[in-house]
This record gives C-alpha cells, structure tokens and sequence, in this order.
C-alpha cells in the first residue's frame, strides 16, 4: 500500500510551526513557571481526596456498566481481536502489509492511550489474557482471583516496567521489528508470562505487573471514570489522577513511558543520524545504549527531583518518588499525542484497512479494504505541529497541578513552595527537551 511506513512518526517539524522553535520552547517554560506561580499563591490546601471526590454516574450508565452481561461483552471483543491477531500473525504472510504490525505497533501501543483516556481501564476489561485465565481456572474448579500465593509488595510495578522496556525495545531498537518471527515470539513470551503470573498470584499479579494493564490503568487515571467503594463515579481527572497508588517501581513505569517516547524523536534527529552514521559502533549497539540511556536518564531525574522536594514529618525522603510520580503521567499522555497523533490517525487507518485481509490473498473478510486513506493531517503541517506544542504544554501544566496537590499535602506549611521548587526545575527540563526533541526530528 502506499504510503504504509511504520517507522514514520514524525510529521511536522520545526518549519511547519507559525512562530520559530525556540520562541515556543521558551513559551511552553513560561507557562509551566506561571502556572507554579499562580498555585503557589492560590492553592494552598489539597483539594482532591479519593474518598469523597467524584459524584455517582447517572444509574442507567452504571446499571449497564455494572451488568454481567457488559464485562462478557467485552471480554468476547477481546478474545476475538485477539484472535484475529493470532490468524494474521501465524497464517498470514511476512509483508509490511500483514495487518500484525499495525495491531501491535499502532492500536495496541498507541491506541491504548486516547481508549483509556476516554473510556477508563479498557486493557483490565477486554485483556484476552485475563479472559484465558479465568477460562483455565474455572476448567481447574480454582478461583482466577486468587492465586497458590500472595503477590509481593516489594515487587510492585517493577515486573511492568521491563515488560514495557521489552517493548519498546522491540519497537525502537531491534533491527528485525518488521518481520513476523520476532512479533510472533514476543506475543507468545507476553501470553505465558501473564497466564503463569495469572496462575500463581492471581489477578493482583496483572493489575501490578501486566505491562499493558498498568500502562492502560495509568492514562486513565486522566479520564472522568472512577469507582469508589465499587461504585462508579464522574471525576475531574484531576481528582482521578490523585488516586493513583504509589508502588515500588512506579517511577521506572513512568521513566519508560516517557524516556522511550524522546528517544523516539531523538533517534530521527539530524545529529543522531549524522553521529550514528559517522560513527564506527554498530548502529544497533548505539540506539540500545540510547534508549536505556533515556528511560534511566528519565527515571533518575525524576526520582532526584521528587526526593529532592522538602519533606513533612509523616513522609520520608524515599517515599517521594513513588509519591509523586502520578504527576507525570499527564506529560506521557500529552508527549505521547504530540508524537504519535497522525501517525495513529493514519497509520491506524490503513491498518484497518489491512486488517480485512488477514492472509494477504487480497480478501475483503471485514468490508474495510476499499476504504480510502487519511491523509489530512500530513497535508496540514502547520496545524500538526501547533498540535503537538499545545499538547504537550497542556500536559506539563496539568502535572504541575497534580504535584502541586500533593506537595501540599505531604508538606510543611512553611515548606510548600520552597519544597517543590525541585520538581519544578525537572518539568522544565523535561518541557524543554520534550519540546526540542520533538521538533529536532
């Protein structure tokens, strides 16, 4: 198909901005540093609470929502998307035009984004893994919520964050990511791992170290959903975003997340090409070091930060991090829009259009394969690249709020604005590079 490129994220650069570069990165800091400002004046005392925030979802939403029959649904939905993959995967043919690599690149990696903003914890609902499991244990007489032990505290979301670096790894450094084999082999790897985890810790072990379900669980916390006491309510997402759970790990989960998205843009900048290029180390050896190089450069400055940050007497020092590390996840969410936004439009897109042809024999199983193609926001630089700027200041704006709530409510009174200015200084860095790697591709 032409066109189809899975590798081509970037469009938009810095020519295609109505005001140069530099005038926007300088912009975006100064939001996020008058932002702080305003806060530090206005907001004095936390004013999200998990307990009492949120109001009950209209009774018919939560009649259908609640239903048995709804979750069934879903995990059907599930089961046969999954199954659909696996036809592609293991009957159809190794060309770019096998719909796998849209599947698993595009929708499941990026699509989980925007479905778990807007919807809640999609990946918990239609996961074909829990499903299988809860299929096995009921074969077994067992219970699939419980498993033979109890899951570690101390491993938290520890086990999610290599999953999430396996991945990204496969994506953004293996030089084979394109080709069936590989794809098939981690889908495989992923699936036993989550059943055995399943089988011996039970549904703890995917809502703390299913990759896919913590990230999913993760963004939604940005949505309007939310339960409490089991009951569904309407959040800000403000209010949702404080209900995040701090765990062991949780600041590495977010290190991946973000670190692996810049390194996405720095590997197609200019500099880096030219450097790999010129260099005499194996490419691949290079873009390895590169991308562990972000993620731990990513995970370290945050934890620095975070511990950095004044504390009260009911906090110690190496709690911080976990403590606060929920305030990033507006600036994944709002990266990840600015980065992958057309490249999810119409990528995406087309892999629906693939997606009727399983096999690669030219079927049209699914009615979709003579849809036309999205090409509107490629064809429109200029708003693309205005874009990603407003997504991604409006990410670092929201985590200044969501730190700010939390700094005071973990710290001294005579402490709340000195003790974030830490913080502080790691968002802006992380607005500026965010910014100036995104146009530097």
């Amino acid at each position: 198909m032409e066109g189809w490129d899975l590798l081509a994220h970037g469009l938009g650069g810095p020519a295609d901005l109505p005001i140069p570069p530099e005038l926007a990165i300088a912009g975006a800091v100064a939001a996020l540093v008058v932002s702080f400002t305003i806060l530090a004046v206005a907001w004095r005392s936390p004013r999200y609470d998990a307990a009492t925030s949120g109001r009950p979802a209209p009774a018919w939403l939560a009649g259908v929502v609640d239903h048995p029959a709804y979750g069934v649904a879903l995990r059907v939905v599930g089961l046969l998307g999954f199954g659909w993959f696996c036809l592609a995967a293991v009957l159809g043919r190794d060309l770019l035009t096998n719909p796998v690599f849209g599947m698993f690149y595009v929708w499941w990696w990026v699509g989980l984004v925007p479905a778990s903003v807007l919807l809640g914890p999609v990946w918990k609902t239609i996961s074909p893994v829990r499903s299988l499991n809860a299929g096995f244990a009921r074969l077994t007489g067992s219970d699939p919520d419980r498993g033979l032990v109890d899951y570690p505290d101390r491993l938290g979301h520890w086990p999610a964050a290599v999953g999430l670096y396996a991945f990204v790894w496969i994506e953004l450094v293996y030089p084979f990511s394109t080709e069936l084999g590989p794809v098939r082999l981690w889908v495989a790897a992923y699936v036993a791992a989550m059943l055995l985890g399943g089988a011996v810790f039970g549904s703890t072990f995917y809502e703390r170290a299913d990759p896919f379900e913590v990230y999913s669980s993760l963004c939604a916390k940005l949505s309007p959903w939310g339960r409490r006491d089991g009951d569904l309510v309407v959040r800000s997402p403000l209010a949702n975003l404080d209900t995040v759970t701090p765990r062991a790990g949780l600041v590495a989960v977010v290190g991946v997340l973000f670190g692996s998205t810049a390194f996405d843009s720095f590997r197609d900048s200019l500099e880096w090409i030219r450097f790999t290029q010129a260099s005499t180390v194996s490419t691949v050896l290079l873009d390895n070091l590169a991308l562990l190089a972000f993620c731990a450069g990513v995970t370290l400055l945050l934890a620095g930060g975070a511990a950095a940050t004044g504390v009260g007497p009911d906090v110690r020092r190496r709690e911080l991090p976990n403590l606060l590390a929920h305030s990033i996840v507006p600036i994944i969410v709002g990266y990840i829009v600015a980065h992958y936004v057309n490249y999810f439009v119409e990528v995406g897109w087309d892999t629906l259009v693939l997606a009727s042809d399983p096999l690669s024999n030219g079927a049209n199983w699914l009615g979709t394969g003579d849809l036309d193609r999205i090409t509107w926001l490629s064809s429109h630089p200029t708003f693309l690249a205005s874009l990603k700027v407003v997504a991604v200041v409006i990410g670092h704006v929201v985590a200044a709020v969501a730190a700010h709530d939390r700094a005071v409510r973990i710290l001294p009174r005579h402490h709340q604005v000195t003790g974030q200015l830490p913080m502080l200084a790691v968002m802006v860095c992380f607005t500026a590079g965010g910014l100036y790697l995104l146009f530097a591709a």
